[in-house]
């Protein structure tokens, strides 16, 4: 079973930026090494490094404020934003002549819940980098003032992911959140205030990452131990969807997995948590849908809904909003019964009760954490172009979704071999070309916000087409 949180702990608490100079350059010393053999990237590439230099020049030269939105679809992100901002900008800026102050970096938004999964030292060394938390799920006030703050007066730009969370898909953006729209349009009004003139701008970067060599053979070893594993005598046949045989007998095998895991769940949760979600309209079967896809995908929501009602009756909530506004919900107040402030205060009884609290709301937020794995499953990813790397990618979510579900790291495994990365600096957005609609009344502050969030989805989605266009050109 998934691990699980079994004591009350003391509260999360807010952590500010602690940019230190001496971390910086040592993380920035070790990067390329650990990009090469701990990420297996054999390299970083990047599209329109120019303008990303030009919009440095003009921040350090205070005409500009810039957020940096990028592309979150692996945990490896981070790490290759930081080399792009670390080594390519630096290295373009003196092949125009251009002198940029040193050191070109920035600060990042990370959620507070990161060094839970990823340990102490990413704790300790993301402040000493200029980062600052923000906890999803809640009005965090201070992470967002941080935030603000760091937009309008840190010593450099701002990035974050606008998309919340990975989606384990190079090809695929998830709907945005309006958390860096409404971050842009305070930081125009707190210049506004300072009778400062900086123009902000949003810079949307796409991130796709591509094998060196399809690895055909590695996933089918990775998939048939898993077929072992979920207790297959035998893998799926082909299905007959695709041209190419090789590949049609692999998606069969991706399918039938897929399916089977999906009825593994379903008899569970009928048998463990009985629901009244059939009785609500949800339907029991699905023959009349035209394909084995299609069916597949509507038992996953049906899946979805079920597992997010098992955790909402426990914490009383309702349902209200999309799979992933409930699952940010969810984790809120998971978080607020597991993680305490008054600990100090409990009697010696009082705190072994915490303790049983806190392990009954891990249990419960499972079936979030869950919920989040199956919410990237896609139906059409695949279909709508078979390549290696897509292949890749569905299998890896799967393997991903046993691994956490037997109780190991799931994000101890991040590919089937050498990849490289593709990175395209996208054209900025203005945001205070958009602040004399905003501050026009609150209706109007709205609908910018939902705007701009909009124009930044399409532009991270045309950034990913064309770096799949150009990927397309380049294959053998």
């Amino acid at each position: 079973m998934p691990e699980l949180i079994r004591q009350a702990q003391p509260a999360l608490r807010f952590v500010p930026q602690a940019f230190n100079p001496t971390v910086y350059h040592g993380v920035r010393l070790l990067l390329p090494w650990w990009i090469k053999h701990r990420l297996g990237l054999a390299a970083v590439k990047a599209h329109n490094v120019e303008s990303l230099v030009h919009l440095y020049q003009g921040f350090q030269g205070g005409q500009t404020r810039l957020f940096f939105a990028f592309r979150h679809p692996s945990t490896d992100d981070p790490f290759c934003m930081a080399y792009l901002l670390w080594h390519l900008v630096p290295r373009q800026a003196k092949a125009m002549g251009i002198p940029l102050g040193r050191p070109v970096h920035s600060h990042f938004m990370y959620d507070l819940g990161i060094p839970l999964w990823a340990g102490s030292l990413a704790g300790w060394i993301f402040p000493r980098l200029g980062g600052t938390t923000i906890q999803r799920g809640k009005a965090d006030r201070q992470g967002l003032k941080a935030a603000r703050d760091l937009l309008v007066n840190g010593q450099f730009p701002l990035a974050a992911a606008p998309e919340g969370a990975t989606n384990d898909h190079s090809e695929l953006v998830n709907p945005l959140e309006p958390g860096i729209a409404q971050l842009g349009f305070w930081s125009v009004e707190d210049l506004a205030k300072a009778n400062r003139s900086e123009e902000v701008l949003i810079v949307p970067i796409g991130i796709q990452y591509r094998y060196v060599t399809p690895p055909w053979k590695e996933l089918s070893e990775a998939l048939a131990t898993l077929e072992a594993a979920s207790g297959l005598s035998e893998a799926g046949e082909a299905p007959g969807l695709l041209a190419d045989g090789k590949a049609d007998r692999l998606y069969g095998r991706l399918l039938y997995l897929s399916e089977h895991l999906l009825e593994v769940l379903e008899a569970f949760y009928e048998r463990v948590y009985p629901s009244s979600l059939d009785k609500d309209g949800m339907a029991t079967t699905f023959d009349h849908l035209p394909n084995r896809n299609a069916q597949l995908v509507a038992r996953l929501h049906r899946l979805i809904e079920r597992a997010l009602r098992v955790a909402e009756q426990y914490f009383g909530l309702s349902p209200s909003g999309s799979f992933v506004d409930r699952c940010r919900r969810l984790e809120q107040v998971a978080w607020e019964r597991i993680y305490r402030s008054d600990l100090e205060e409990l009697s010696p009884l009082e705190r072994s009760l915490a303790d049983w609290q806190a392990a009954e709301s891990s249990l419960r937020m499972s079936h979030m954490r869950l919920v989040e794995r199956l919410t990237v499953v896609t139906g059409q990813y695949i279909l709508e172009r078979p390549t290696a790397d897509r292949f890749a990618e569905i299998g890896l979510i799967l393997i991903k979704i046993a691994t956490w579900m037997q109780g190991g790291k799931p994000n101890q495994m991040s590919s089937f071999g050498p990849r490289t990365v593709q990175m395209t600096v996208g054209e900025p957005l203005s945001v205070s070309e958009r602040w004399p609609t905003y501050c026009r009344d609150r209706a109007a502050a709205r609908q910018a916000v939902t705007t701009l969030t909009q124009d930044l989805q399409i532009a991270l989605e045309n950034l990913q087409e064309t770096q799949t266009a150009e990927a397309a050109t380049l294959s053998p």
